[in-house]
């Protein structure tokens, strides 16, 4: 029974198909093996072979002992789902013994046979059926190519076959002749020899099928690999690794070889297959290259660049003359006729030569365009109110490849991923924009540029937060608050009770048409808000501590019932990159109100962080709902501690009452070690002394 132990243990790490063709539930069901672990381990299979007839008795005697045995676990068992499966089972089995033909289907045989096949060499290695994720897995299964060379195997056995037996017949002809002096009769060889012959073509027709199938998923894994590369713009989880692709197309590459050499050993030609063969073998060619480093996507004019071109055929390129792979730039237009050689030149590329190297620690074959640089660029005439920001362009690769094996050179040729060529910085915004638009919204296979110019909100929401919880590199996503205050935002709806779920978010509401009474787009907002956020406050943003984006009707909706002094964090929708905090304070008629401090922007938080300026503000004690505020931002303060032995300078800040907002006021401390009198100079226009213990305020 140990055995089975084992083999239990190792099954559950064995796909499900693997499992039924080591106990098929027509012959050998598992529940068998499981309830007569012991009994099966214990019998003697040494001398028992399923393929002889004559142990038919045999077979059927240790059949009947199993349905025997069977029915007496299953009228014992306590179980009665364990109870009607065992029943069954027996029934199948009798039943399977009574309408069996034994000439044709020694049935006895055949169920017995499982009740041995353990043997160590008989069960499959669970390392290659580790666990895959539950989406389309990025690479090929290796399998598919193993069953192609099975089957070239098999072609190539059959040629043997075919030429030992022409062999022997011109032995025995031989022979005879020799003997008898009469003509030898060989009319029985030449009908066996053709049926050969006719098997072997079918087995070439079979084996160009077989391959032809598994290149087309090849290609299709080459396409859904550039599919996740261009959605890893936004954020969406990518494996670059290229090596099992690279494994397959030169298999592929192998196996035409072989059976293209196949075909030129038959007597008489067959044009139709050996067409079919070249087709595949262009295409295999041409599809192995492949921008493995794209460019920047937002390409800036006089600016350096790099990319790396991977083929994926690099090994088996003819040796001689090296490969020299030319880039250059092509227009929306250009990019949809790739079929013939674009003519006019959009832009000027700098060193945009590379040779395809070999590296052979890694086992790949890259060009490296290291310091690529447009030198200008030639704009289509523009529509309507498009922008320069919203034309896109591409790289091209090409060159002349030969490769080993072949006659003739191929021409090969692949593009980059959109890109938006820009000349000043300012223009990086609304440029990144129409790659997120691009990225995020372009369907597979779609003539190149081509976007929707309408999306569905829950679209628009999910790229969003892939893109914000990428570029911040955090775990924490937005959450249900945040995604309806973005659609408020974006649809212009302040109320908060409304519904966005099944509303069409616009490319010109997305980045085209400013938010109402303010000089920005959406985009220019929330990308603002992503920067500050990745650049100071990642950390609170990671362990939860800023709500984010909430609109005022919400914010007073959860702050009304809460003690004074209760704050919370949120991004400015007044501002491109701010954040505020908004508290609960004393209102003049002994009430509540709720009041926003002017937003720190990314210059603010580079003089002081947030942590210190929370601590620095005394009217905010606890972070909503009812966190005390020193315990959760303790370890974001600074050590600004005075020390009277030292000389020292510390940034604060001081918030100042007004009746209509609360606005922060910020003053430079100078703590001399022999003065009586601290100093300070506020940065705004009013100057605060602080002498002998009293406050004075001048206002200009």
């Amino acid at each position: 029974m140990a055995q089975w132990v084992h083999m239990s243990q190792l099954i559950q790490r064995l796909p499900d198909e693997t499992v039924n063709s080591l106990y098929p539930p027509n012959a050998f069901p598992i529940e068998v093996r499981h309830f007569l672990a012991e009994w099966i381990e214990n019998q003697i299979w040494d001398n028992f072979v399923p393929e002889k007839v004559e142990q038919e008795s045999q077979a059927r005697a240790l059949l009947d002992q199993i349905i025997n045995m069977l029915q007496s676990i299953a009228q014992q068992n306590a179980n009665v789902v364990d109870r009607m499966k065992l029943m069954q089972i027996s029934r199948n089995m009798v039943g399977g013994l009574s309408h069996s033909d034994w000439d044709l289907d020694p049935l006895p045989n055949k169920a017995v046979h499982y009740a041995y096949s353990e043997c160590p060499a008989q069960i499959p290695n669970p390392s290659q059926y580790q666990q895959q994720p539950s989406r389309e897995p990025s690479f090929p299964n290796m399998q598919d190519v193993d069953v192609v060379v099975l089957k070239v195997l098999e072609v190539q056995g059959c040629r043997q076959k075919l030429h030992q037996l022409q062999e022997e017949l011109n032995w025995e002809r031989q022979n005879y002749e020799g003997l008898q002096g009469d003509s030898f009769d060989y009319t029985y060889f030449v009908i066996y020899i053709f049926q050969r012959l006719s098997k072997r073509i079918h087995l070439l027709q079979e084996s160009v099928s077989c391959l032809d199938q598994c290149q087309t998923r090849l290609v299709s894994k080459l396409k859904a690999w550039r599919w996740e590369q261009h959605k890893a713009a936004i954020g969406h989880p990518f494996d670059e690794n290229l090596n099992p692709l690279q494994t397959w197309c030169e298999q592929l590459l192998g196996v035409n070889g072989k059976l293209r050499q196949e075909l030129m050993l038959i007597p008489d030609p067959i044009p139709e297959l050996q067409e079919r063969l070249g087709k595949l073998l262009q295409v295999l060619i041409q599809n192995s290259l492949v921008v493995d480093k794209q460019p920047p996507q937002v390409i800036k004019t006089q600016s350096k660049f790099s990319t790396t071109v991977r083929y994926l055929l690099g090994e088996k390129v003819a040796p001689g003359k090296p490969v020299l792979l030319k880039a250059q730039i092509i227009n929306e237009l250009q990019a949809r006729n790739l079929s013939t050689v674009p003519g006019d030149n959009v832009g000027e590329l700098i060193n945009n030569t590379a040779i395809l190297e070999h590296n052979s620690a890694s086992k790949s074959t890259c060009a490296n365009f290291r310091n690529m640089s447009i030198k200008k660029i030639k704009r289509a005439d523009r529509k309507g109110s498009e922008s320069v920001t919203e034309e896109k362009f591409a790289l091209l690769f090409s060159t002349e490849i030969t490769i080993t094996g072949c006659d003739t050179p191929y021409r090969i040729q692949t593009i980059s991923l959109p890109v938006v060529v820009i000349v000043h910085g300012s223009q990086d915004n609304n440029a990144l924009a129409t790659i997120i638009w691009d990225c995020a919204f372009s369907e597979p296979d779609r003539l190149p540029f081509v976007v929707p110019e309408r999306v569905p909100w829950r679209l628009m929401y999910s790229t969003l937060n892939s893109k914000f919880t990428s570029e911040v590199q955090t775990q924490h996503n937005l959450d249900h608050y945040n995604q309806h205050f973005l659609a408020q935002k974006i649809f212009d709806k302040p109320d908060f009770a409304d519904d966005f779920s099944h509303m069409m978010v616009s490319w010109a509401q997305f980045n085209k048409e400013v938010l109402p009474g303010r000089s920005f787009t959406f985009w220019q907002w929330f990308e603002g808000v992503m920067e500050l956020t990745k650049k100071h406050l990642k950390t609170y943003w990671s362990e939860g501590l800023i709500f984010g984006f909430i609109g005022k009707q919400h914010l007073h909706l959860i702050l009304k019932d809460r003690p004074n002094g209760t704050f919370l964090l949120r991004f400015s929708d007044s501002e491109i990159g701010g954040i505020t905090i908004a508290y609960v304070s004393a209102s003049e008629n002994g009430g509540q109100k709720i009041q926003n401090i002017q937003p720190f922007t990314k210059r603010d938080l580079e003089i002081r962080s947030l942590g210190d300026r929370i601590r620095d503000i005394s009217h905010i004690t606890y972070l909503y709902p009812e966190y005390p505020k020193n315990e959760v931002f303790k370890k974001f303060y600074s050590g600004d501690g005075l020390n009277a032995h030292c000389q020292c300078h510390v940034l604060k800040v001081k918030v100042r009452l007004t009746t209509n907002a609360l606005s922060p006021s910020f003053f430079l401390c100078f703590l001399w070690s022999r003065a009586s009198t601290i100093i300070c100079w506020r940065l705004h226009p009013c100057v605060t002394a602080y002498q002998s213990g009293h406050v004075r305020e001048y206002l200009f």
